[in-house]
Formats: structure tokens, sequence, C-alpha cells
């Protein structure tokens, strides 16, 4: 008798989501490994990491498999021939938690994607290109846009630009202030392909003090690192309790400036905190 795995479903709430761990459609072999591992959210890849040859049958994978469990999927491109056949198969599937359209370039790529998916599947919408960042504001504005992600790589390769740090920042920015102006969740980072922990980890706490939210992954053993890069700290925690407890003491006066950005800075953090699971020291 074939033993049925208990796979937990995803605590942390795509809107928050910390790290996307992007699945190869033709690994099917690692499908349930990457369901059971620590990533907020795992996103089945149906896109650049499929030839085009094999994406009718990752198509189907893809859908067999999310009749019993729960995905992203990355589905292709709006300018495409694939992307009519994706859309298709995957809507209307009960484990289909949303799409990451590729290469987003418009408000009508998101509107015609989600309206062709029924009108309630929420789109993260990953933007690649220069033209993608330009439109951004645009873009998270779009009917049925959930989120805004960026693909560095695709990005670096239209553009010409370098992957240092200050090269970076420039598109990334537009992304945060695109998401804002959208009224969005904070946008997702593009992946760090080094190994190194320590680069990782350096990568995506710069990620956040520019204002995104989460990252994408390709390895399980960068998601670890990630998240805990991503979320608050015990210390963070600590602080946020013991404004709140003194903010309530109070009455809760303000008593200058600087009280209302510290109170929804520690209303934040407690938030947070509390569906990553990190307990005040």
């Amino acid at each position: 008798m074939t033993k049925t795995l208990s796979i937990p479903p995803r605590t942390v709430g795509a809107d928050i989501s910390r790290t996307w761990l992007l699945v190869n459609a033709t690994r099917t072999d690692t499908f349930d490994s990457a369901h059971r591992s620590s990533a907020d959210q795992i996103v089945l890849d149906i896109e650049d990491a499929v030839d085009p040859t094999a994406k009718p049958a990752a198509r189907t994978d893809v859908a067999r498999w999310l009749e019993a469990r729960s995905a992203w999927v990355r589905i292709n491109d709006r300018s495409t021939p694939f992307w009519s056949d994706d859309v298709d198969t995957v809507k209307g599937l009960p484990g289909l938690a949303g799409v990451m359209l590729a290469k987003t370039e418009s408000a009508e790529h998101v509107t015609e994607t989600f309206d062709r998916l029924g009108g309630a599947t929420p789109v993260l919408a990953l933007i690649e290109s220069a033209l993608g960042i330009e439109e951004a504001s645009q873009i998270a504005r779009a009917r049925g846009a959930f989120r805004l992600a960026f693909g560095s790589g695709d990005y670096r390769r239209d553009t010409g630009t370098g992957a240092d740090d200050l090269a970076m920042a420039y598109p990334r920015s537009r992304l945060v202030v695109a998401s804002r102006l959208g009224n969005l969740p904070g946008p997702i980072d593009g992946p760090t392909v080094s190994n190194d922990h320590a680069v990782l980890h350096e990568k995506s706490t710069l990620a956040t003090t520019l204002g995104l939210t989460g990252k994408l992954c390709l390895d399980i053993d960068h998601l670890p690192v990630v998240n805990a890069a991503i979320s608050p700290t015990p210390d963070d925690a600590t602080w946020a309790r013991d404004f709140l407890a003194d903010f309530e003491a109070r009455g809760r006066i303000i008593r200058d400036g600087s009280d209302l950005p510290r109170l929804g800075r520690a209303q934040k953090i407690t938030r947070l905190a509390s569906a990553f699971g990190v307990l005040p020291v």
C-alpha cells in the first residue's frame, strides 16, 4: 500500500511571504520536497526553466500535482504563444494559489491574465525589463495585480546593467515606490545565485533596507538564510513589545513627532514577528 505523506499547508500569507522558491516544472521529483520545505511560497516554473518542446508535458504534470497540493505557477509572458495554453491549463485548478506572470511590461498584461483566469486568481507581476520598470506604477495599479517581483537576471540582460548593489538600487527602488502607489504589499527581490550564506544574507538584508519584503529563491538551502534576514529579529520584537506596552501605559498619548512613526513601526514588527514565529528575547 502506498503511504500518503502528510504535507503541512503554507502558514504565512502570500502578502507578507518572504521566500518564494522557484521549482523547475520538469523536475516532478522535487515538487513534494519543495512543498515540505521552509519556503513561505513555492512557484512551479513552466516558463524559462522549461524548454519549449517540454512545455506541454510540464503543464500536464503541474496540473496533476495541483489537484492535491497548492502552489503558485510561473506562466509564460503574454507576448508568447505559450501564454494562452498556460492560462487555460491552470485555470480553476483546486491547488492554484496564484500565477506569477513572466516579463510583465504593461497593466494590460496583468488584467488580461486576471480576466482570463476568471477574475479571482491573484497575479504576481514579474518585472524583468527596462520597459517593465518604466511601467511599474501602472502595472501595480492594474486590476488583479497582487504583488510585484523583480526578474533581476533578465533585467540585467535587457539593460546591460551590472549586478553590483549601486546599479541594482534604481530598479529595486522603482518597484518599491510603484508598489506603494498601487497599494500593494512590498515587492519581491530577484534571486541571489551565490551559495555563500554570508553573501545571501547580505543581499537579502540590503533588499529589505530598500523596502523589498520578499525574495525569489533557487535552492532549498537558501530558505533559512533569507527567512532570517527578512524577518524581524528577536531584539526588534522586544523593542516593539516594550514600546507598545509603554504607549498603552501612558494612555496612548502622543508626546512628540516621533511617536506616530515609532508606533507604526512597532505595530508592523509585532504583526510580522507573530506571523513568522519570532519571539521577543
